[in-house]
């Protein structure tokens, strides 16, 4: 397995490949952003504080980044594109029965398997290969209907929209397909989104990447690229994840948020008085000040393990 060597769970300085993939997933999201930008933004949440303490209102140097599996939405994006794929009869029942395995592992366990993920990036890789960008796109589309809009956290929705509200731009950082990131950004009202970047020629998938998956150190090369492009002051940015993987990436903004946080994460946010909030449980945060938005949904829980996604068909 020394191939998964770039995914060991020890923090580990960005490497050649990290900082490729980041400015790839950088450049790409700044090529959707502006087409994103001129479209409603969506519908306010009720209950969204007017003139929030934090973010700073009009404070257009700072933006916010938010971490997508299990803290913008329930669950890993891959896994329910993978069972839309399966839908549409792009690949067999042997592998939606991996897709639902994982995605149940990532579920109950509340962390990413290095294993896991790069197995269902693999496997994703595989099954796009030769398809055309544009098709899959349209089918995304389709995915977040059927699969992702009931899984997003509120209450997360609602953090991103005050950074909206007070006049700054919001990413996705993911280490989903860009595309599929997009979408989603899209369907949410948020600027745009950093993901990982296949490899297309003439708009057709080649089942390669640019560079790495943007995971770990990646995720925070990619942020850093985004900055400097954007001109924003990184001290006055904020990022939201629940992984201890992404700590790279909390630890270069000024307003580092673990939200629904694995125990390591958890354990590192608090060491550090890092804001928490955790709306599987509706625990408290453990530190004061994070937003009022983010009491919104604070209840709202997690769907059932994922073991009984693929349900025979007839």
């Amino acid at each position: 397995m020394a191939a998964l060597g770039w995914l060991t769970r020890h923090r580990r300085p960005a490497t050649a490949r990290s900082v490729l993939a980041g400015e790839a997933s950088a450049e790409a999201a700044r090529k959707t952003s502006a087409a994103l930008e001129t479209q409603e933004r969506g519908t306010d949440l009720p209950g969204l504080p007017a003139e929030p303490v934090f973010p700073v209102q009009g404070d257009v140097r700072a933006a916010a980044f938010f971490d997508l599996d299990n803290t913008v939405m329930q669950g890993a994006a891959i896994f329910h594109f993978g069972r839309g794929l399966y839908k549409r009869n792009f690949f067999q029942r042997r592998e939606l029965a991996r897709f639902a395995w994982q995605q149940a592992w990532f579920r109950l366990a509340g962390v990413e398997d290095p294993e896991h993920m790069q197995d269902a990036r693999d496997s994703a890789l595989s099954i796009v290969k030769g398809h055309r960008v544009s098709e899959l796109m349209s089918i995304g589309e389709e995915i977040y209907d059927e699969y992702l809009a009931d899984r997003i956290w509120p209450g997360t929705r609602a953090l991103a929209q005050a950074h909206l509200d007070a006049g700054q731009k919001v990413w996705l950082v993911t280490a989903a397909p860009v595309e599929t990131a997009t979408i989603i950004a899209r369907r949410l009202g948020l600027t745009g989104a950093l993901g990982t970047v296949a490899e297309s020629v003439d708009g057709v998938y080649t089942g390669k990447l640019v560079g790495e998956p943007l995971h770990g150190p990646a995720k925070a090369e990619a942020v850093r690229a985004l900055a400097g492009a954007e001109g924003l002051d990184l001290d006055r940015c904020a990022a939201y994840s629940d992984s201890h993987n992404d700590i790279p990436m909390l630890s270069l903004v000024g307003h580092p948020y673990a939200i629904n946080p694995d125990t390591k994460l958890r354990k590192h946010a608090r060491s550090l008085e890092w804001r928490l909030r955790d709306y599987r449980t509706g625990r408290k945060a453990a530190k004061v000040g994070i937003p009022a938005a983010a009491g919104v949904g604070a209840l709202a829980g997690g769907t059932a393990a994922a073991v009984a996604l693929h349900r025979r068909r007839r």
